[in-house]
């Protein structure tokens, strides 16, 4: 279980002195508020296992500061699954955590009704609890209604209606979250019997004046559509596939340009500094390298605007619907298709998403297929790949083939996650129980705010720049070290023939004789059958850092060869020795294993530690590194002699 906490405003402001839980369903607009009244970014979403971490914030009010935590969404205190049990275990004192100081539970106005069997439940715990009734503006656009000071009076705990987007609500709930000791408390304690808790429920409903909403009839309309067995899912994929025509339609102008920007900034460097040591660091290192990575960000915010604006409108949790009839034929149920949704923009909260699943099997089954789901990681090493392999301007009557290579590759990515932990999940059938009812809200479409998908798409775009920044960095700086390490000096190069005065042949001889050429040769022998040379070999295996140093990597021997247009120079490089030699580096052939090869490989650290903390031993990210290496090596192979066959 993580925990993320942010501290005071500022080193100076005191520490909080009260501490209260945040409790509501998934979908119930708590992790909205949250965000409103911290200024935190915790995730929302429209379908179960969104926040699976307790996030805390800070909350100030007149009285001083307040720590809120928001805890993982549930529909009950009868836990089935390790987020449940995380809320359980806050709330209960026989858990042997100190108890929270209130506890503000988030009940959605529309379904009322249903809420409250939570409620009663919360009101068991013994801590002072507070009530923040959402979405009273759509229950009152949908015809129906609600007495705020009589459901009140009903429940004998604090009423506070706070609509989760708006602002103006929060003021008075600040003024309520400052003194929990203060808040009123029911005389008696609703019953816990489910039959007592109902008729309990329809009393507290009576007495508030409750009006059911009407339906949406145009949420119920999409829905006859969407959620079709046949018309759903073929629109699903017509959505999916237009996603990726966007990725590289839209995108490319801003690519172009950028990737102008820095190649003339590169070659601005290397002529501008006097130290030759220097300048190849600067123009290679750090403008090749990353900037070579940063050319990729047009398409990692739209990516994540896409997606942004899906799950706002609350299209993804009608694509979980749909998958929830997939993977039940692999055994698995429709949380499992949440998780390796989640994975499209990182393995590690996919693998984190597993905690909703109630069977140890099906987590450990989803773990081992949720890295072969096409992560936000994999977007630049695609992106260059298919730019290489595919030309911009290869279309199908109106639709660009580089979209379609790219929908391809998730759409295979997406199969054979789902057949992975089909396979797991066969392994692991004697663990097994029953499978138990997946429960998931299907909320009414909504247009999300401009400011929350903004939001999302910059916390997004940042953590890709902090990654940058760090990992990708440091990776940069030390390939750039093996890349010109043993120096040389100009008497050695005239020695070898080349003039020190060339730029190009100098780098060239420098790349091929220095201790990145040495490992790259010498792994050599393994990726050989799969086309790739020392080059591509030293990238690979910088990518087990991050997935985009393979990028970075490429980009310094690029630039090295022509620091103003590194993409000419890698289109131009060769193969050196070996029955290839003088071959172009970048065959079709070579490409499409490259492809396949990290469409399957586990090249990142980050998911094998997710999988570490998920599953308690280094025995399943020990499994899943090693099978999904020999299934990369396999389909690489198999790609590479498959194109190598169809072109000649």
């Amino acid at each position: 279980m993580s925990t993320r906490t942010a501290g005071p405003a500022s080193a100076d402001a005191p520490a909080p002195s009260r501490r209260l839980a945040l409790v509501g369903s998934p979908n119930s607009g708590k992790s909205t508020l949250f965000n409103g009244l911290t200024g935190l970014r915790a995730k929302t979403g429209n379908h179960p296992g969104v926040t699976v971490s307790r996030y805390q914030g800070v909350v100030g009010t007149d009285r001083g500061p307040v720590l809120l935590e928001d805890l993982p969404g549930t529909y009950s205190l009868d836990p089935i699954s390790l987020d449940e049990q995380i809320v359980v275990d806050v709330l209960d004192p026989a858990a042997g955590a100190p108890r929270p100081d209130g506890i503000v539970v988030t009940l959605d106005a529309t379904v009322l009704g249903r809420s409250l069997g939570l409620l009663a439940q919360v009101l068991q715990a013994g801590a002072p609890v507070c009530v923040v009734l959402t979405f009273t503006d759509e229950l009152a656009r949908r015809g129906g209604g609600v007495e705020v000071a009589a459901l009140e009076r009903a429940l004998g705990v604090p009423v506070v209606s706070a609509v989760a987007g708006s602002r103006r609500d929060l003021p008075r709930l600040r003024e309520l979250l400052a003194a929990p000791s203060e808040w009123s408390a029911p005389v008696v304690l609703p019953p816990t019997a489910p039959e007592e808790t109902a008729r309990w429920t329809a009393s507290v409903l009576q007495r508030a004046g409750y009006r059911m909403p009407g339906f949406d009839r145009r949420t119920r309309r999409a829905d006859a559509v969407l959620l079709h067995p046949v018309w759903g899912t073929a629109i699903f994929f017509v959505t999916m596939f237009a996603f990726f025509q966007v990725i590289f339609t839209v995108a490319a102008p801003v690519q172009d340009a950028i990737e102008t920007a820095f190649g003339a900034l590169g070659a601005f460097a290397s002529a501008a500094i006097p130290i030759d040591w220097l300048a190849s660091f600067v123009s290679g290192a750090l403008i090749g390298g990353v900037g070579g990575v940063l050319v990729f960000l047009p398409q990692i915010a739209l990516l994540f605007l896409m997606i942004s604006l899906l799950e706002g409108v609350g299209y993804l949790a009608r694509a979980a619907f749909l998958m929830d009839r997939v993977m039940a034929r692999a055994g698995l149920e429709g949380r499992a298709f949440v998780a390796l949704l989640s994975s499209l923009a990182c393995a590690v909260p996919g693998i984190m998403a597993t905690r909703t699943l109630p069977s140890a099997r099906d987590r450990i089954a989803t773990m081992m297929g949720a890295p072969l789901m096409t992560c936000s990681a994999r977007l630049p090493v695609y992106v260059l790949l298919i730019g290489l392999l595919v030309p911009a301007d290869a279309r199908f009557g109106p639709i660009g083939l580089q979209g379609v290579v790219m929908f391809a590759l998730y759409l295979l990515g997406a199969v054979s996650a789902m057949v992975a932990a089909w396979a797991f999940s066969r392994i692991g059938r004697g663990r097994s129980g029953p499978l138990l009812p997946f429960y998931m809200e299907m909320p009414p479409f909504r247009i999300p705010s401009a400011r929350s998908v903004a939001l999302a798409v910059r916390d997004s775009c940042l953590t890709f720049l902090r990654k940058v920044g760090k990992i990708i960095l440091v990776t940069t700086v030390i390939l750039w070290v093996l890349l010109n390490v043993p120096f040389r000096g100009d008497a050695e190069l005239r020695a070898a023939g080349v003039d020190p005065g060339d730029q190009a042949a100098s780098a060239s001889y420098v790349i091929d004789h220095s201790l990145a050429s040495d490992v790259g040769r010498f792994v050599e022998p393994v990726f050989e059958p799969l086309g790739f040379d020392w080059r591509i070999d030293v990238a690979v295996l910088a990518s087990l850092s991050a997935r985009e140093t393979f990028v970075s990597t490429l980009g310094q021997v690029a630039a090295a060869k022509d620091p103003a247009d590194p993409s000419s120079a890698l289109t131009g490089l060769t193969v050196q020795d070996g029955p290839r030699a003088g071959e172009p580096l970048f065959t079709p052939p070579v490409l499409a294993a490259l492809l396949v090869f990290f469409l399957y490989a586990l090249q990142c650290m980050s998911t094998v530690g997710a999988l570490r903390r998920e599953s308690g031993s280094w025995r399943w990210p020990a499994i899943a590194f090693g099978y999904m290496f020999a299934l990369a090596w396999i389909a690489g192979f198999a790609a590479y002699r498959i194109a190598s066959a169809v072109t000649g």
